[in-house]
């Protein structure tokens, strides 16, 4: 057993003080079914993610009304820091569950609210972690974007401390690169991944201020937002979807996300509408946007199953 694998910190106990979902909370963090830096599991969630003391394994169970936390690796102490963040601790539904607030929302999401309470938005406080794979999914279909993140991952991430010799932590977990890991990567590689050069290139430009991407965490969600906008290649489309994991972002949404705004304008007003449409119909709700959003997916709703749909590529044997 190797030291990094043997370190570990004191586990934590953690009472969310009322129904919680660590799959319906956690979910968003795994970038599709073939993530291997994430496993979840019923009542179990396995992490694996670098930290500015190095790598770190997270594993979470839900016993009870109690969530434990256990972290291993040169990072333990540090991620387990961040756990509280990590399940949402900061995460206040108060205002969205007031019987005001409760009573302007339309029945499917207030139906969807009571079947599932159990949601917080999570906060990683990692921003390059969600924005690598974020800029990956710019302009291209979700299964496209998460298999070359998935390839990308299995040949230069690394074993998860303590995977496969600790008991319980999935053998094949593993932690992403680290930024000077991440640059280092050739242009070929990425092609293989079935990565086009114009998102590699907005990775290659974000990696250059990875340092000072870092210190964004610190900051509101909305203003940390902006300035990851700043960076050519990264708007707002990117910018929301790395807040929302990043902050727990209760309020931004993904303007310019391909099925987004069709997708709420049938649930919210019966017909498809476009990113200005989608805003309008969400500004009552300003400030819990992002939680409307997901009450609306966690109902259950459909829109209608026509249109153009988008020709996934596979570039990765070109």
């Amino acid at each position: 057993m190797t030291v990094a694998a043997a370190t570990s910190a004191p586990p934590a106990v953690w009472d969310p003080g009322g129904s919680y979902s660590l799959q319906h909370t956690l979910g968003i963090l795994a970038r599709g079914p073939g993530d291997p830096t994430v496993a979840l599991a019923p009542g179990t969630a396995w992490l694996a993610f670098n930290t500015p003391t190095g790598p770190a394994t997270l594993g979470i169970t839900h016993r009870g009304t109690e969530l434990h936390a256990r972290t291993w690796g040169p990072g333990a102490v540090h991620a387990l820091a961040g756990v509280p963040a990590l399940l949402g601790t900061y995460d206040d539904w108060s205002h969205f569950d007031s019987p005001a607030f409760t009573e302007s929302l339309p029945r499917r999401i207030r139906e969807a609210r009571r079947r599932h309470p159990a949601l917080r938005l999570p906060a990683t406080g990692r921003m390059v972690d969600a924005l690598v794979p974020a800029i990956l999914e710019q302009k291209v279909t979700a299964i496209e974007a998460q298999r070359g993140y998935a390839t990308l991952l299995r040949k230069f991430g690394s074993a998860a401390p303590g995977a496969g010799i600790v008991p319980g932590i999935p053998a094949n977990l593993l932690v992403a690169p680290t930024p000077s890991q991440w640059a280092a990567i050739p242009s070929w590689e990425w092609h293989k991944a079935g990565v086009g050069p114009q998102r590699s290139a907005t990775v290659q430009r974000m990696l250059r201020s990875s340092s000072g991407l870092e210190r964004l965490s610190l900051l509101p969600a909305e203003e940390a937002g902006r300035k990851l906008q700043s960076i050519p290649g990264i708007g707002a489309w990117t910018a929301a979807e790395v807040t929302q994991r990043t902050h727990g972002d209760a309020d931004q949404v993904a303007v310019g996300d391909y099925h987004l705004a069709a997708y709420v304008g049938w649930a919210l007003a019966g017909k498809p509408v476009d990113d200005a449409g989608m805003l309008e119909l969400l500004e009552p709700w300003h400030g819990h946007r992002q939680r409307v959003v997901r009450m609306l997916q966690l109902s259950g709703f459909r829109k209608p199953a026509f249109g153009p749909r988008m020709t996934i590529q596979d570039h990765r044997g070109h």
